[in-house]
């Protein structure tokens, strides 16, 4: 009773528990920020990994050649990939991030995926024509300590694009025209790929990116598509139409955009051409011009 009148004397007070917080699992958002604006150049230590090689950022990739070898960084991927397997990677991981390699190509390549806790992925390759796939797979293992030291000391740097550039053009606007219904499938929807720089709607691809692979040779004789100098080609169940524009900031680079159309029945021909070309005339006029 006594406790009851003086509760204040007779209670005993008691601490409150400390809380604690664990690591934070590290998304790819937090690692990269806007997908959109990632200079992935920023992500590759050349000096470092490939001395004396020359690296050229795109919208979404950064490429580094030296010496008939190419180095990849990007880009972000999010959907299941079967030749992606675990991989006993020995140097430091921030929490929530898992670095995993791909047996794709693997006698000219050597692939590596750094998992974030998001579930999005970056690739990595190193590609060449020797036989030292253990020299390659060295150098893909020093790509990917110098993208996680990169992404866990905020040396992620940001694209800025000149004006008129295409690097500022939202693909899926570009899509979500009327004029594609008939191609792209009825009722389909655009949707834009992680990085924002590519749309696909039904039937229908769209990316916007830099031309890095100055060897490759023109496929087919040019024609005017949509008011613009351009290509079409076919390539398995693809017909692709490609106009290009000079990349401002990169000498001796242009800027890609790449339309392709999917011939669901097999391999593409003239009919699936035919269509590309359509969809190439609706979209491509809406460009700007550089």
């Amino acid at each position: 009773m006594l406790c009851a009148l003086l509760a204040t004397g007779c209670a005993k007070t008691q601490a409150a528990p400390e809380t604690t917080s664990g690591p934070t699992p590290l998304t790819a958002s937090a690692a990269l920020g806007d997908f959109a604006t990632v200079d992935y150049c920023s992500l590759l230590d050349v000096p470092a990994v490939a001395p004396g090689a020359v690296a050229t950022p795109t919208f979404e990739t950064c490429r580094a050649d030296l010496g008939g070898r190419t180095i990849l960084v990007g880009p972000l991927a999010f959907d299941s990939d079967p030749n992606i397997k675990p991989y006993a990677y020995l140097g430091p991981v921030p929490d929530g991030v898992a670095v995993q390699q791909s047996m794709f190509n693997d006698r000219t390549a050597c692939t590596r995926a750094i998992t974030f806790a998001d579930g999005n992925r970056l690739e990595l390759s190193v590609t060449d024509s020797g036989d030292d796939q253990a020299g390659r797979c060295g150098v893909a293992d020093a790509v990917v300590g110098s993208v996680l030291d990169a992404v866990t000391a905020n040396k992620v740097r940001r694209l800025k694009f000149p004006e008129r550039s295409w690097g500022l053009v939202a693909p899926c606007v570009l899509l979500d025209n009327n004029d594609l219904d008939a191609v792209a499938g009825a009722g389909t929807r655009p949707a834009i790929g992680l990085s924002g720089h590519s749309c696909i709607r039904g039937k229908v691809s769209f990316k916007l990116t830099v031309e890095t692979d100055e060897a490759k040779a023109p496929a087919g004789p040019p024609e005017t598509v949509g008011g613009r100098e351009a290509r079409v080609r076919v390539a398995g169940a693809f017909c692709l139409v490609d106009t290009t524009q000079p990349a401002a900031g990169l000498p001796g680079h242009r800027e890609l955009a790449e339309l392709s159309v999917v011939e669901t029945a097999g391999t593409a021909g003239d009919g699936t051409c035919a269509m590309a070309r359509t969809a190439a005339n609706a979209i491509l006029p809406r460009l700007p011009t550089a």
